[in-house]
């Protein structure tokens, strides 16, 4: 494992130079990070170029790091990782990209290079809100159309904004503001001192 790691190592740092920002080698895996002018690029030359041939895309999943390990996070919010597999050389990597801008995050689509991209994309449009550039049908995948803001963004209300319900007298669904109360999420194990006999 480890002589293919090397190998994979030396062709990516050959390959791919001074585009790589960061390169991480832990737990037999290997992450890069690269710039987002430099993502649609990278991505192309991965599948492309013969010492890597990275010729599937796995996953594709947004992350929003505002408070990475309930820390603050001092860096960009949003950060796109891909997990890529090369089929005739046996090996994987991840692919690691931040948008720049907070407030409207926007990265390349690297579904004209992986077409497996493409729902993967819309997923993670749909819950973060990233939008990618350059894709054909960039809509909602799993929150209907009328959902208004990210539920998987860490700022977002665990309880969302509306709640929908199917209204007898009009025969329809309509949308209302939540009605859901607050409670106590605290488990009853912890709140309580004598519970089950315990003292």
């Amino acid at each position: 494992m480890t002589q293919k790691l090397d190998k994979l190592q030396a062709a990516l740092e050959a390959v791919l130079g001074e585009r790589i920002r960061q390169f991480k080698r832990e737990r037999g895996e290997i992450t890069i990070t690269v710039s987002a002018t430099d993502y649609l690029a990278v991505a192309t030359t991965l599948r492309d170029h013969a010492e890597l041939k990275f010729e599937q895309l796995i996953d594709l999943c947004g992350l929003d790091m505002s408070s990475y390990k309930d820390q603050p996070w001092d860096g960009l919010r949003y950060c796109i990782v891909s997990h890529l597999l090369s089929v005739t050389h046996n090996w994987r990597v991840r692919l690691k990209v931040y948008a720049p801008d907070d407030e409207l995050p926007v990265v390349a689509s690297v579904n004209p290079v992986w077409n497996s991209a493409n729902w993967f994309e819309r997923e993670s449009f749909d819950l973060y809100g990233i939008i990618y550039e350059g894709h054909e049908d960039l809509r909602r995948i799993l929150t209907d159309y009328g959902f208004i803001g990210h539920p998987m963004r860490k700022d977002f209300p665990v309880s969302g904004h509306v709640e929908m319900r199917y209204d007898a007298q009009t025969r329809r669904v309509i949308y209302q503001p939540v009605t859901i109360e607050p409670r106590e999420i605290t488990p009853r194990v912890i709140r309580e001192d004598n519970y089950g006999g315990l003292h």
